[in-house]
């Protein structure tokens, strides 16, 4: 029984230890009430990433999914784990990308340094597939680096 414990353990250590996490935000004028009424529709992605052409939410029993077309014709299916009054946190499903085990959150928050100014945050943990860790890393980093123009750009306006 201790040795079953002690590979548990070693197991979910390794997991741990592979993990990539990639954490970005933007500064945006207006509340974050009011940024979020923008941005957050578990949709309203297609709105403000350049990347894509489209999205279609859909539900499966009491699960909602978001099936993403990209530009170049690629689709990321994505399922809302979670929602909060100004945040919602997601699973990729299935799709191109070079990840898995991807888990993410986005976000608005007020910024407390500056009144009248909120915080985007995105954020996501997930291991390789079929890629080194730093070209995985780097194609999240790109994607959230350009929402993230996008919706700072659009929010400033």
């Amino acid at each position: 029984m201790a040795a079953a414990a002690v590979l548990a353990v070693c197991a979910t250590a390794a997991v741990a230890a592979s993990g990539i996490s990639v954490r970005q935000t933007a500064k945006v004028t207006g509340t974050n009430t009011d940024i979020w009424a923008k941005i957050g529709g578990f949709c309203a992605i297609k709105d403000w990433h350049p990347a894509l052409a489209g999205c279609e939410e859909s539900k499966e029993g009491d699960a909602t999914f978001r099936t993403l077309t990209l530009k170049d014709g690629g689709k990321i299916k994505e399922k809302l784990t979670g929602t909060t009054e100004t945040g919602y946190t997601y699973q990729i499903v299935d799709g191109p990308l070079p990840v898995k085990d991807y888990s993410a959150s986005f976000s608005a928050r007020a910024d407390n340094d500056e009144p009248g100014k909120a915080i985007v945050v995105w954020s996501a943990s997930f291991a390789a597939k079929g890629k080194p860790d730093s070209e995985a890393r780097g194609v999240i980093e790109g994607i959230f680096k350009d929402g993230l123009k996008s919706i700072a750009d659009g929010a400033a306006k």
